[in-house]
């Protein structure tokens, strides 16, 4: 059901980001942006294995490669448990354990872990500044830090940065850092793509996975091996995006939650338990 208008962002402004930050985060997310914020996350796996000691362990496991879209269904299940049902409810602390279970049996370094801790925050409000159509405000951008910081301890990860902006200043200097090709990253960052793009007719994935390309900074690009796109694919692919952000203020705004809680999923068509998440 939708309405032309939204009490949705009052209510974010009304609210405290300091200790409200889990409603402002649902509400922002749900309501106004969640196919932005699940696009952005999924751009940020791809970001992810640009790193060699995360997509080695990634592909050491198999599970990108040969379970890609179940290893996907599982991450973005367990996120979605921590948002929609509430990172402090039952269900959010179960999907918590089993995502800290998950993670924990093997040895990841505390560095990779806040890595990609930044990027859960960095890359929904870089891409909402580039494509959203409306501007986050300091309110959501405040709570998704705080979100992320308090999912992040109940991780066990240490020295997480105590600000968004340095935390931010500890996601690109990674990347400066960190950023190096690797054959495990071209073959994580392959079968990533081939999903994604598999989610659309046959005719048009070739236009999805250039459309993907296009939206990887050129450092990322060689990271994972893949080629550079032209000045012009970049143009279009951004231009669409522009026009899309145009058409959603048109559009009316949402009246009831979008929820992947809620949905089927390729990986779970009769439902699924968050115990069997990962497994």
């Amino acid at each position: 059901m939708w309405t032309a208008r939204s009490h949705v962002l009052e209510e974010i402004q009304s609210l405290d980001p300091e200790r409200d930050f889990a409603r402002i985060s649902y509400l922002s997310i749900c309501y106004d942006f969640p196919a932005d914020v699940t696009g952005a996350l999924d751009l940020a796996l791809l970001k992810g294995s640009c790193v060699p000691s995360i997509s080695g362990l990634q592909a050491s496991t198999g599970e990108f490669v040969h379970r890609t879209q179940k290893r996907y269904d599982d991450t973005l299940l367990i996120l979605a448990e921590l948002l929609e049902s509430g990172y402090d409810s039952e269900r959010g602390r179960a999907a918590q354990r089993r995502m800290n279970r998950m993670h924990h049996r093997f040895p990841i370094a505390n560095d990779d872990y806040l890595y990609i801790l930044s990027t859960s925050v960095v890359e929904p409000i870089r891409f909402n500044a580039r494509f959203g159509w409306r501007p986050y405000t300091e309110n959501e951008k405040r709570a998704y830090f705080n979100l992320w910081v308090a999912i992040g301890y109940r991780m066990g990860i240490k020295a997480i940065p105590p600000t968004l902006a340095a935390l931010e200043r500890y996601h690109d200097e990674f990347e400066r850092q960190r950023f190096v090709f690797s054959p495990a990253n071209h073959a994580n960052a392959v079968a990533m793509i081939d999903l994604f793009s598999g989610w659309y007719p046959a005719p048009v994935r070739p236009l999805v996975r250039a459309g993907i390309r296009a939206l990887l900074a050129d450092d990322v690009l060689d990271a994972l091996g893949l080629p550079r796109p032209s000045a012009r694919a970049r143009r279009l692919t951004e231009s669409l995006l522009d026009l899309r952000a145009g058409l959603q203020r048109l559009a009316p705004r949402r009246t009831r939650p979008f929820l992947h809680t809620r949905r089927p999923h390729p990986s779970y068509p009769d439902g699924y338990r968050i115990e069997e998440l990962g497994a």
